[in-house]
């Protein structure tokens, strides 16, 4: 499913215009984008948590030549379902 796919079942079962359903999918995403992105954790509950983790530096192997890399630290977003979520998936 794509996001399109995700705003038609939307707009079906809220009854909103595909239009409408999009405007608020779009903000949305966008609102967890820029929230986590900012470092603020976004909790849902019975969904899950959106959050922003940080990985340290750390050394790699370059699987070309194989040699010793450093990768540098980063921040990437982390997303950890919720037990409602869970169990759904687990039936």
């Amino acid at each position: 499913m794509n996001k399109t796919d995700l705003i038609s079942v939307v707009a079906e079962k809220t009854g909103l215009k595909k239009k409408d359903a999009e405007k608020a999918a779009t903000a949305l995403f966008d609102t967890i984008i820029e929230k986590v992105a900012e470092g603020e954790e976004i909790r849902i509950v019975g969904f899950g948590t959106f959050e922003r983790r940080e990985r340290k530096e750390r050394t790699g192997v370059d699987p070309r030549n194989k040699e010793k890399i450093t990768i540098p630290a980063s921040k990437v977003p982390a997303f950890k379902a919720g037990k409602a979520f869970k169990d759904a998936v687990d039936q």
